[in-house]
């Protein structure tokens, strides 16, 4: 087999989340430490290793929500569609990362969901990732609904973070703010 990107949680068996459990509010599904090939030229965790991280704790949430090998093989998969990422602090080589994800809203197709990475020791917040997923059968290459029960368990994760304070950064453009002339 070619050597391809692996999640953590590939193989493990982790069951999904069943109905009537509570629902962390926000959910708490991923915790690593910074890895020494993650660390760049400054001493710092490079900027794609965020992105692999935030992905291995979306990996985490498809597991809660039933998407595995075997639903996958079964010819069904969530691929994202946009990513925003906040950089808010550097992180080192062997340091703790502890992530949140919530659920902001859902459709027959579609998951917006919000990362945010903390350090695992001090609580700061490092990085945050604001992603739009699709709902894919990836046999005919198209969206597709999410099957019933799969749906269901999105459902269920939304209504419990549904009164969740929507971070300042959702939905905020890219730009270079400028201050008016004169002021």
């Amino acid at each position: 087999m070619a050597d391809r990107v692996v999640t953590p949680y590939e193989g493990t068996g982790r069951r999904p989340w069943r109905p009537g459990e509570p629902i962390a509010r926000p959910l708490q599904l991923h915790d690593t430490t910074v890895a020494p090939a993650w660390v760049d030229y400054n001493g710092h965790m490079s900027e794609s290793c965020y992105l692999l991280v935030f992905g291995d704790s979306a990996d985490a949430f498809f597991r809660f929500l039933g998407i595995d090998e075997d639903y996958r093989a079964g010819g069904h998969s969530l691929y994202t569609v946009e990513t925003h990422l906040h950089h808010r602090r550097e992180v080192a080589e062997g340091e703790p990362l502890s992530l949140t994800l919530r659920v902001l809203d859902h459709d027959e197709k579609r998951i917006h969901v919000f990362h945010e990475m903390f350090h695992g020791a001090t609580g700061d917040l490092l990085a945050t990732a604001e992603q739009l997923l699709v709902h894919v059968d990836s046999r005919a290459e198209r969206s597709a609904p999410f099957p019933p029960e799969v749906h269901e368990r999105v459902s269920a994760v939304r209504r419990a973070h549904e009164d969740l304070p929507v971070p300042e950064v959702v939905g905020r453009p890219m730009g270079i703010r400028r201050r008016p002339v004169g002021s």
